[in-house]
């Protein structure tokens, strides 16, 4: 089994039309990160006999800040993170850190132990261990008859 990755933005003709809008419309030349209002993290994934891991770069955030669910065997990871304009005497020229909110949601195969999930943000990364169920992964063949 595979883990299955869902984002409905990029099935829809919203997400097509987001992308065109970033494109063309009047923010084309504007910079200001404060514009933006989500992104999408990046996200390693890797499985092992006895579990799937997924890896989100989330640099900046707060524990606080995240929120992991599990729902009828979809994983969603979502959160966010404030542009906070401190007024330090700093005259920025650029920011290229990412800020406002995001959501990631995945298919989870039925052959896990949701019972053991186990979500850990250390050092930027959030790091999330889906371990399977040993006694669901079992295959089994059926004979045609």
């Amino acid at each position: 089994m595979s883990l299955i990755h869902y984002n409905p933005a990029r099935t829809t003709t919203q997400g097509v039309n987001r992308f065109f809008d970033d494109i063309f419309g009047d923010n084309f030349f504007n910079t200001d990160a404060v514009q933006y209002k989500s992104f999408v993290p990046q996200v390693d994934i890797s499985e092992t006999d006895k579990a799937f891991e997924l890896q989100f770069a989330l640099p900046g955030f707060k524990k606080s800040d995240i929120k992991v669910d599990l729902n009828q065997g979809v994983l969603t990871v979502s959160g966010e993170r404030k542009f906070e304009e401190k007024k330090d005497g700093k005259n920025y020229h650029a920011v290229e850190t990412r800020y406002g909110s995001f959501k990631r949601a995945y298919q989870l195969p039925d052959s896990i132990n949701d019972e053991q999930l186990d979500a850990k943000y250390e050092d930027g990364i959030l790091n999330i261990l889906v371990p399977k169920d040993v006694k669901k992964v079992q295959q089994k063949s059926i004979a045609v008859k």
